[in-house]
């Protein structure tokens, strides 16, 4: 939707259309479709392996949040705080996700064929 909106007024129907701020729209949302398939894949394996839980939901949220601050930080030229911490929270929750799935896999009893 950000995307679509800024379009319009700048008259770009395909690309960027060399305006900067389209360009870092554009960016935030392909990073936004890089990463989500990734997370929803992992949320949904660990809530199959272990039923859900309050941290899967603490996890949900804060990868929700960190998106959205990421995609606002995206608007901001360079570095800033609020895509270093989109980033960064939306790595963190991956990288908890991938180690929590990990170790369910290797805690759970092996199963053997009858």
């Amino acid at each position: 939707m950000r995307v679509s909106r800024l379009r319009r007024p700048l008259k770009t129907d395909l690309g960027d259309g060399g305006h900067e701020m389209l360009l870092r729209r554009i960016r935030a949302h392909a990073n936004f479709t890089e990463n989500v398939p990734l997370f929803l894949i992992l949320l949904a394996l660990v809530e199959l392996a272990t039923g859900g839980s309050l941290w899967l939901w603490g996890a949900a949220i804060l990868f929700v949040l960190a998106r959205i601050a990421h995609a606002f930080g995206m608007d901001r030229p360079g570095a800033n705080p609020l895509r270093v911490a989109g980033i960064a929270a939306s790595w963190l929750v991956l990288l908890a996700l991938g180690i929590g799935a990990i170790l369910i896999a290797y805690q759970s009893p092996p199963i053997h064929g009858g």
